[in-house]
């Protein structure tokens, strides 16, 4: 980081316009998305089985796809976690019959290919194998774990999902209104309801699975972005008292300027936990280092081309962020 030093003097004030074009963009893509393409919601929103096999040899998802299908299983979503050897079925509300029974349909019709192998195999060892036990040597295909929602449950994830982070933002702008001034929690507001947008657009437009994991991140994003934005807000305050010359747009950049190398830093760190997450991880917390690293990127850029100018645009004056004299202060100055 050595591109930035203490005293980088970039005028982001003279491209908040820009910005709030290609943002406003990026927002407006992701809405149609959300109106005509939607979600991709995972099982704990949508209700349905999942079930969770392993297979002795690696297998590929087409095939696994084709043998469901023709067991009457059309709409299962099929796809690898960890390994090529461990494979994530999810089974909508639609079909009939409790988990149990459809846990046993899926495992049979898997095993289907196996049948004469299996075949030699006593009677106690196929019901082993279908319990999802193991053995020194191990079944063909072995369940590992089976779970099922109701779509009533789902429904209720969702909704107070949403409802947390709305509870969030009216919290952090009543903080921040209390901390600093009301302009800046619209600021804030705006910065962290952008974030937000964004990457729930980019979910959509991709069709990333959007899960539950996945909804705690957009809700730590939010926590992340206002973190940054409170210390690009409390150097501008204190700006404002010190500094006696300057306009309001020269005060901003030389307040984002200042905290410019602690906020690249820390967004660069954070990073770096991250990506290790996404490529080590495995495909169950994917999603979830996705969001994440969605959230610390654009959340970086808004701290600075978003939360700032939008202060800005509200009017805030040097006037604003002068500490309110008590009375009879100067009296008791003037006092031995």
């Amino acid at each position: 980081m050595e591109f930035i030093g203490k005293d980088t003097k970039f005028d982001f004030m003279s491209r908040r316009k820009l910005a709030a074009v290609c943002s406003s963009v990026l927002i407006l893509i992701g809405i149609l998305s959300l109106v005509f393409r939607g979600l991709n919601y995972g099982i704990e929103f949508t209700g349905g089985t999942l079930v969770e096999v392993a297979y002795e040899e690696p297998v590929q998802i087409s095939e696994v796809r084709d043998q469901l299908s023709e067991a009457g299983f059309n709409d299962a979503v099929v796809q690898y976690f960890g390994t090529s050897r461990d494979v994530s079925i999810r089974l909508p509300v639609g079909d009939e019959g409790t988990a149990a029974e459809i846990s046993t349909h899926t495992i049979e019709a898997l095993r289907a290919p196996f049948n004469e192998v299996l075949a030699e195999q006593s009677e106690s060892r196929v019901q082993h194998c279908l319990r999802g036990g193991s053995e020194p040597e191990p079944c063909k295909v072995q369940m590992r774990r089976i779970e099922f929602i109701g779509p009533q449950f789902g429904e209720e994830l969702a909704e107070n999902g949403g409802l947390a982070m709305l509870a969030a933002l009216l919290l952090i702008m009543a903080y921040v209104a209390f901390r600093f001034e009301w302009k800046f929690s619209i600021g804030s507001v705006a910065a962290l309801t952008h974030d937000v947008l964004i990457a729930i657009g980019i979910f959509s437009i991709v069709q990333l699975e959007f899960t539950q994991p996945v909804l705690a991140a957009l809700l730590a994003v939010i926590g992340y972005s206002l973190n940054d934005t409170i210390v690009v807000f409390d150097r501008i305050r204190e700006n404002f008292r010190k500094m006696r010359k300057g306009s309001p747009v020269d005060i901003m950049n030389q307040s984002v300027n200042q905290t410019l190398r602690r906020t690249v830093l820390t967004s660069f760190t954070t990073l770096l936990v991250l990506l290790a997450l996404f490529f080590l991880g495995g495909e169950v917390i994917r999603g979830f280092s996705i969001a994440l690293i969605i959230g610390v990127i654009v959340g970086t850029y808004s701290s600075i081309f978003i939360a700032s100018p939008v202060v800005l645009w509200l009017g805030l004056s040097r006037e604003d962020m002068m500490l309110v004299k008590k009375e009879g202060a100067d009296q008791e100055q003037i006092l031995p």
